[in-house]
Parts: structure tokens; sequence; C-alpha cells
């Protein structure tokens, strides 16, 4: 899962995320609204994230969507490009987001379900999340 380093103000949505998330999710991209101290990626305490994932209920499945992840990019320490993200997302995931590419677009804390919004407020912008297991 990623955060997009563009922040979003009340009236309007930042710039698209980059990067992915992941419920037996294996991805998404997520961006923050900055509000109090700074934090090391200096977004501070975020209130909404936007994020990019892909869903399966098959552990074998999120498995081989990962592994597409970590040979074209993560292995090599790169971010994995929304376009290249939103291509795997299309093909594996079973949520109705993967046909727009896996995006949820932003949301607020409390609106995702637990392990997830964990994930989607803790990845550091632009980074990929490992797969987890989510409700």
């Amino acid at each position: 899962m990623g955060k997009d380093s563009k922040s979003k103000d009340a009236k309007g949505k930042g710039k698209q995320a980059a990067g992915s998330s992941g419920g037996d999710d294996a991805g998404g991209g997520k961006g923050g609204k900055g509000k109090g101290a700074k934090s090391a990626d200096g977004l501070g305490t975020c209130t909404y994230v936007k994020a990019r994932h892909v869903l399966s209920e098959k552990q074998g499945k999120i498995n081989e969507a990962y592994k597409k992840l970590q040979d074209g990019w993560l292995d090599n320490g790169d971010k994995v490009p929304p376009a290249e993200f939103a291509k795997i997302a299309q093909e594996y995931s079973e949520c109705p987001s993967g046909k727009k590419g896996g995006d949820l677009g932003w949301f607020p804390r409390g609106k995702m379900a637990g392990p997830f919004q964990d994930v989607a407020f803790s990845t550091p912008v632009g980074a990929t999340s490992a797969p987890f297991k989510s409700t």
C-alpha cells in the first residue's frame, strides 16, 4: 500500500496515488492530508488516504499477483507505477474496484475494515505493502 505525498483539502481531491496495498489484499497507493506534527514522511497525522488494492479470497492468487509486483519492481527497490499496479488489480482482484485498477479513492479513518485501515494509514508514501489478511 502506498501514499501519495500530495495533500487533499476539505473541498477537493489530491493527485492520484502511486503504489499499492493488500486483504488477502496485495497492493494499493494512498494519499493523505497532513494535520498536526510532521512525521518522517512529512505528512503529519493523515486524516484521509487514497489507496489501491487487490482483493482475493485465495492465497495462491494473491501470492501470484504479489510475485509479479516483486519481479517487476519491488525486488529492485523500485516503486510500482500506478498504471502497472492497475493492470495487476484488473487481472487478479475479485473486488469490484478491480475494474478501476483497484482504486478505492480517498477515505477517512474509520471507513475501512480494521486490518486494511491499519495498513492504509501506516504504509509510506508510494510504497507497496506485503499481502495481508483483512475482513
